[in-house]
């Protein structure tokens, strides 16, 4: 991304000066027996307090790995502000740093996010990689409070220090002073921002010789490259590793447009993997991972050749298609042919497991949950974010109160719609007619002039947000040399999009990353 130019809204002053205009008409007119002192004793309004930082520091220990930790919790926010030295926003972040490291330069630092747009960090924060975790059910709703909240052996903090970040909008983080939060809703605006925090937090805690990783989730990985992107070219801060968990670098292999069958295809092998995980596809293998290959295989064959013809196909060329569709999907030949070949996410949750009233989820198709309108054509709801949002929300509200002591007079906004409503998605450096948002060419721009960068991806096999086969077609579509599309590993779950929320991926997830850091820090 090219350097983008400074954010910040405008706020009107003028509700101040019409306020104090009533009492200077009333000091012209006071009656004769008014004494001038009273008038000019009348109170004046008050301004407003400039904002300040607030921080609350606690010591704690965990055990991970069999080695005792002892680490400092900050919560705390950072005050931005614009190139004029004006307050913009205040950014929440709760930063666990190890208590007994000595040299600084052989620690390394992550910097770690969800996405949305307009989601708080609580998810990876909760779920997996804080050095406290919420419990969930597997595969199924949590029940209601009093949740579990357990010390995280599968935390990070035995590899690096972390900083988990609230973007404005979410979290405990605001716009402040002249600016709003919607100055902050849009790729150029919230990169920014988070790269001001980075730099302002590793200058202020020395961490500029640290080996430096962003994890993100989700649009976080979007993110992440574009802010990998922006803090190597504007501020010379060149990344040891990224960590892409649940990835989309172009949003158009997601959007199911009319025209464009790319998503159609990208989607076939995670609805295979959950006809199996469901024992609906006819004869069943044992093994989900060859499984899983012949439904790619087919994909990107047969199914996109298929698809290619358009209207063109024959009808018997569709039903040969259906059939084997029917195979891998569990879904009728009927249906298939029905849908021209083409059943996008919203039909395909709603109608594999219809014959039990149940919808399947779409950030993990694990999750079913009761379908209200057994007619709907599209799913009406995601069952597997209803599942674990109250026991995310209402854990981190406790934990942060009651551990960190931080927040007792704030409201914690852990997944806003505002902002994804009224995102900016606009790119800089786009020419010609508009795109899909699409930050490939950053990632590989940060590998050309960063030829020692990593990057790691985390795929969950029952995804249903960011599919497996969209993230291998943009990796293999960079067309970088071998030496550097070496850099890129792909790690695979028998999980969703949270891959955190089925524990044995949290455990392998946790063991991928802490290896990817400690290579990456030694290289």
């Amino acid at each position: 991304m090219k350097r983008m130019e400074p954010f910040g809204g405008l706020v009107a002053l003028c509700c101040l000066l019409l306020l104090g205009l009533p009492l200077q008409i009333a000091a012209q007119n006071a009656p004769p027996d008014e004494k001038p002192d009273e008038a000019k004793s009348a109170p004046k309004p008050a301004e407003q307090a400039p904002p300040k930082e607030e921080s609350s520091v606690t010591d704690h220990s965990i055990r991970i790995g069999g080695q005792t930790i002892a680490y400092k919790a900050t919560a705390s926010t950072t005050l931005l502000k614009d190139d004029k030295g004006e307050p913009t926003a205040l950014i929440y972040s709760t930063a666990y740093t190890r208590s007994d490291v000595k040299d600084l330069t052989q620690r390394p630092i992550a910097f770690l996010y969800n996405g949305g747009p307009g989601s708080a960090s609580v998810w990876l924060h909760m779920g997996a990689f804080g050095p406290r975790r919420v419990v969930t059910e597997n595969a199924e709703f949590t029940p209601p409070a009093p949740y579990k909240i357990v010390d995280n052996e599968s935390s990070l903090l035995d590899k690096a220090d972390l900083v988990f970040i609230d973007p404005v909008g979410t979290g405990f983080s605001h716009a402040v002073g002249k600016a709003k939060d919607k100055d902050f809703w849009g790729v150029e605006s919230d990169v920014k921002s988070l790269a001001q925090f980075i730099s302002i937090y590793i200058s202020r805690n020395n961490r500029w010789n640290s080996p430096k990783f962003l994890i993100g989730e989700s649009y976080g990985t979007f993110r992440s490259v574009a802010l990998g992107q922006y803090l190597q070219s504007t501020d010379g801060i060149s990344l040891n590793g990224i960590v892409l968990i649940s990835n989309v670098l172009d949003l158009s292999t997601l959007s199911f447009n009319t025209g464009d069958d790319r998503s159609y295809i990208f989607y076939l092998p995670t609805y295979a993997a959950t006809a199996w995980y469901y024992k609906v596809v006819p004869d069943r293998p044992d093994d989900l991972d060859a499984f899983v290959n012949q439904a790619r295989q087919f994909a990107v064959t047969e199914y996109a050749a298929a698809l290619m013809k358009g209207s063109a196909i024959t009808d018997a060329e569709k039903s040969d298609i259906a059939k084997k569709m029917s195979r891998f999907t569990g879904l009728s030949e009927d249906y298939i042919i029905k849908a021209d070949l083409r059943v996008n996410l919203p039909q395909f949750q709603a109608e594999l497991r219809r014959s039990h009233d149940l919808t399947i989820g779409r950030y993990d198709a694990r999750f079913s949950g009761i379908t209200e309108d057994k007619l709907t054509e599209f799913a009406e709801f995601d069952p597997s974010f209803s599942a674990v949002v109250s026991a995310f929300t209402s854990a981190f509200n406790a934990y942060v109160r009651d551990d960190l002591k931080f927040g007792q007079d704030k409201t914690y906004e852990v997944l806003p719609g505002d902002p994804g409503r009224n995102w900016d998605w606009k790119q800089p450096g786009n020419h010609g007619f508009p795109a899909a948002p699409n930050v490939e060419d950053d990632l590989v721009r940060e590998l050309t002039e960063n030829p020692h960068l990593k990057i790691q991806v985390e795929n969950g096999y029952f995804d249903m947000a960011t599919p497996f086969l969209a993230t291998e077609f943009s990796m293999d579509h960079l067309m970088l040399p071998q030496d550097l599309r070496s850099h890129i590993q792909l790690k695979y779950y028998d999980a969703g999009h949270m891959i955190y929320l089925h524990e044995p991926d949290l455990v392998k997830l946790k063991g991928n990353v802490g290896e990817f850091i400690d290579a990456a820090s030694k290289q």
